[in-house]
């Protein structure tokens, strides 16, 4: 199976007095599913370029979770590791699907702005995908309402709310569904990523 770089979330925990990097068990079950082995990746910039760059990685993968520091997020480091591993992969010309967060942090990099917004934590959301209805989760307070050039949107919300992009010129799409929660996994996401990652 191929290789794909996947970036892990911080936790912190005050009473050891540890950030701890971690990432949900159903990511490599989900990616599995897609004939895809996962290489997690710490938020330490220095070595998480080190392995991306040494590893034979198909793609890299942005999770979600945290809030981007500029939104009040409390894990710069991961902000740093996820940037200097985007200007990588788009060095080399390797595609990248960012989910949720990993989706803000593409819309933020071409200054797409992101705010407040309400009524987008269910399991459950009703959107337009490539025009046609489709039911996906929804886990996010921040949103973008608009985008930018080179980000075309290809699924959105009701209330505007703009919930998967595909930039116009490089292999890089966003979505702000979480496709490993959804139990079974939805064939529509895993053809997405076997297209992404060139999965034969």
């Amino acid at each position: 199976m191929k290789k794909v770089a996947i970036t892990q979330r911080v936790s912190v925990v005050p009473e050891y007095g540890e950030r701890r990097d971690c990432l949900d068990q159903a990511w490599p079950r989900f990616l599995a599913a897609c004939g895809l082995v996962p290489l997690a990746l710490p938020n330490v910039v220095e070595v998480a370029v080190a392995l991306f760059t040494d590893a034979d990685v198909a793609g890299l993968v942005l999770t979600g979770g945290n809030d981007l520091a500029a939104l009040g997020g409390d894990a710069p480091e991961r902000d740093a590791t996820e940037n200097a591993l985007l200007d990588l992969a788009e060095s080399r010309g390797l595609p990248v699907i960012g989910v949720c967060r990993g989706m803000q942090m593409i819309q933020q990099r071409c200054t797409v702005p992101l705010q407040l917004i309400e009524g987008h934590v269910t399991p459950n959301q009703v959107i337009r995908v490539n025009g046609k209805r489709a039911a996906v989760n929804s886990y996010h307070r921040f949103g973008a309402l608009e985008s930018r050039p080179p980000l075309n949107v290809w699924a959105i919300a009701d209330d505007g709310v703009v919930k998967a992009i595909r930039h116009a010129d490089r292999s890089i799409t966003g979505i702000m569904w979480h496709p490993e929660r959804i139990d079974p996994f939805a064939a529509e996401d895993i053809a997405l990523f076997r297209r992404v990652f060139k999965v034969a």
